[in-house]
């Protein structure tokens, strides 16, 4: 079985590089007809790498899945009127151009709401079509410094950086709920909506604690590596020959873990008490501890504490974690067969559930659906052909 919850909805996505381009994936993946739309050189995503695959970039590979490809030159003087008849027939559009640009086209929510007032309109952006910083320029690494994070998971050296696109991914999952909402008050109302989404919000929500303690207590968070702020020991201690993730916080585990590691007088310590006394004694907690964790292999130490029913597991790079029972590939990954690119073995979207995505459609060569595409908003055959003929549209390889 798979998942058709968005059968019959169609999708225009404008997406270049990531946020955007998800956000339409994962609606693709949940059964809507997405039609990615690309400037004739290729959006931005295709130059990227390595890392690639016979020369196509994983970027585009892995954000593009289950998508039509048509390629559409939007500065030229007949694009505006293609974009409107698209979106005649389509439920949603989704970009992430910086604000102004998609009202420079002639594309933005004002002029397509009078030609579909159905329609879902979703914009994302570093920080919002409104503001003073709606003209700031941010990709993922700009926002994660702008919104605080990259101060809070760096070390002594300085500042650190989730190593992955975060501010994106979150950007595109909260682009996801809200245009679900949004079809579903559609189906109530009849009416479309605006949906403007920043990246900087996004990281503002996923960040829900330690702004809640700034805002409410005025406390600054500082770097805690792998710990958490408000809990210990709740952190990766070094061992014999790796890295063990440890959370015996809660009062009943914290003897436990001591009798394990063959310390049961540092319970008792008054400097570790309490989960409170833990977390403002945390060096000195990491000298007790980091000593008598060297003792052992993490995957020794893992099942002893396991054993014991404290929570623990060897911190894992990613060959170990596809050979782990955490890893169900049924649930975890699915499989494209790229024309360029070969199959390609990428993480699903997370439905829930272990039913079976079905066949799953490789990201789309440049412009290899354009006369498919404009077919299915309503474009006839000879409409189409003085398209290309005009450079209008572009037509890629066929799959």
């Amino acid at each position: 079985m798979t998942s058709n919850a968005l059968e019959g909805v169609v999708v225009l996505d404008f997406g270049q590089l990531i946020a955007a381009p998800v956000c339409g994936m994962w609606l693709a993946d949940l059964g809507a007809t997405v039609i990615k739309i690309e400037p004739p050189s290729g959006e931005l995503a295709r130059t990227l790498g390595p890392p690639s695959v016979n020369g196509e970039s994983v970027v585009l590979l892995a954000s593009n899945r289950n998508k039509l490809g048509l390629s559409l030159d939007l500065k030229h003087r007949d694009a505006r009127r293609v974009v409107a008849r698209a979106a005649q027939r389509a439920d949603v559009l989704v970009h992430n151009f910086r604000p102004g640009v998609a009202e420079r086209l002639g594309m933005g929510f004002a002029d397509l709401r009078a030609v579909q007032p159905r329609l879902v309109y979703c914009a994302i952006s570093a920080y919002g079509q409104t503001g003073p910083w709606r003209d700031q320029p941010g990709v993922d690494g700009i926002v994660q410094a702008a919104s605080g994070i990259m101060n809070t998971i760096g070390s002594e050296r300085g500042p650190g950086k989730v190593p992955l696109p975060v501010a994106d991914m979150t950007g595109a999952l909260f682009a996801t709920i809200s245009i679900l909402a949004a079809l579903r008050t559609r189906d109530r109302t009849g009416h479309g909506a605006s949906l403007d989404i920043d990246l900087f919000a996004g990281m503002m929500m996923l960040q829900h604690l330690n702004l809640t303690d700034y805002l409410t207590n005025g406390a600054l968070p500082q770097p805690t590596g792998s710990a958490a702020s408000y809990a210990a020991p709740n952190e990766a201690f070094p061992t014999a020959d790796g890295w063990i993730m440890v959370a015996a916080y809660q009062g009943a585990k914290w003897p436990v873990l001591c009798e394990v590691l063959g310390c049961p007088d540092l319970a008792g310590d008054p400097r570790f008490a309490t989960n409170g006394d833990r977390v403002t004694n945390r060096a000195e907690l990491h000298r007790e501890l980091d000593r008598r964790f060297a003792a052992a292999t993490a995957r020794e130490w893992a099942a002893r504490l396991t054993a014991r029913d404290v929570m623990a597991t060897p911190v894992a790079d990613f060959a170990a974690v596809v050979e782990s029972g955490a890893y169900q590939p049924q649930r975890s990954e699915v499989t494209t067969d790229h024309p360029a690119s070969g199959p390609v073995r990428m993480p699903r979207f997370a439905f829930g559930s272990t039913t079976d995505p079905g066949p799953q459609r490789a990201a789309p060569m440049l412009g290899q659906d354009s006369r498919a595409a404009l077919e299915l908003v309503g474009f006839a055959p000879r409409e189409i052909e003085a398209l290309i003929a005009d450079g209008v549209v572009s037509e890629g390889a066929a799959a």
